[in-house]
């Protein structure tokens, strides 16, 4: 029985003072994620292609991967990933060829990022070194950084967002901006439901594509989002509205305001609890119609998945805003 309780306490012991395992302490928290990616722009930048737009091209590529299920998400700190044809060579026989030289005799991009003598896509510094020296060889084909971007692309739409993302980037200097902020400050009085798919009539037949937050005229509102402006003016819809483009491709919408913060501008970069306005209840009529409902805030939220872009419900959103925004009061 002594025995026993000897074995018993020398488990407990070994138990109360055990080592983490390997996995628990291999697991990166946010902050060291962004530091890793950080430290990988930095390495592989060039005066063509300053960190901010290799950072805006993982990001996008990111976004489009959290929301299109034809893509495989990529497994590393990086994720830009490249068809199998531009990485070993339209010709080459074997489309998993990792060897430098036989990808470079069949045209393919891939290269060697660590010097480990293999060109491997499940390699960031690989990955990140074949990006920029591919756009590097398109800059100097076409011209600009621009076209080079338009080379690979494509898609317009793709390329304002990469600048988007790079703007914002290159004012913050750091890709940590995971910050968001509730739209209508939590001291006032305010209140929303979810609204989302109600039917609307003014101006035809359609669906509401949003949430109303109902408070007081000249009540403030707030960018909820790192974002750039990308709208501002008269909407017979919305009225007085803003929209801004933020780092996760989407474009947060803000209408019915009675007006606008007088130093906001197209163009302009905001963040979380920048004051783009003030509530109102413009819209419904043309340009300066006010008052045709309750004065409130409508906000919209659309994703762009590289192809299209759609109106999601934001009110889920919005509860975990209210609900930090609360916490840290």
């Amino acid at each position: 029985m002594e025995r026993f309780q000897i074995i018993f306490c020398f488990v407990l012991l070994s138990q109360l003072f055990a080592i983490p395992s390997s996995s628990a302490q291999q697991t990166p928290s946010q902050d060291e994620i962004y530091a890793q990616r950080m430290a990988y722009y930095y390495e592989f930048e060039s005066p063509i292609v300053p960190w901010y737009y290799i950072a805006a091209i993982d990001q996008y590529e990111r976004n489009i991967q959290a929301v299109r299920k034809d893509l495989p998400t990529r497994e590393g700190i990086i994720s830009m990933q490249f068809p199998t044809h531009f990485w070993t060579g339209p010709f080459n026989p074997s489309m998993q060829d990792t060897s430098p030289a036989t990808i470079a005799y069949f045209g393919g991009n891939g290269l060697d990022g660590n010097n480990d003598g293999i060109a491997d896509q499940a390699q960031d510094a690989d990955v990140l070194r074949t990006l920029v020296r591919y756009l590097h060889k398109a800059h100097t084909t076409a011209g600009t950084f621009q076209a080079a971007l338009e080379e690979y692309y494509e898609n317009d739409q793709t390329i304002n967002q990469i600048h988007v993302i790079a703007s914002i980037y290159k004012k913050y200097n750091t890709v940590a901006l995971a910050e968001r902020a509730f739209p209508i400050p939590i001291r006032t009085n305010y209140s929303y439901k979810g609204t989302w798919g109600a039917s609307r009539g003014w101006g035809g037949k359609r669906m509401h594509e949003g949430t109303d937050l109902f408070a007081s005229y000249g009540t403030p509102v707030h960018s909820t989002s790192y974002g750039v402006i990308e709208v501002m003016g008269w909407n017979e819809y919305g009225g007085w509205r803003i929209g801004i483009r933020d780092l996760h491709n989407t474009y947060h919408y803000y209408a019915h305001l009675s007006s606008f913060h007088p130093e906001l501008a197209i163009g302009d970069i905001v963040e979380p609890g920048t004051v783009i306005g003030y509530v109102g209840s413009s819209g419904y009529g043309k340009e300066g119609t006010s008052g045709k409902f309750p004065p409130h805030l409508h906000y919209g939220m659309y994703k762009f998945d590289g192809r299209n872009e759609w109106a999601f419900d934001p009110f889920p959103s919005l509860l975990i805003w209210e609900r930090q925004a609360k916490k840290g009061q």
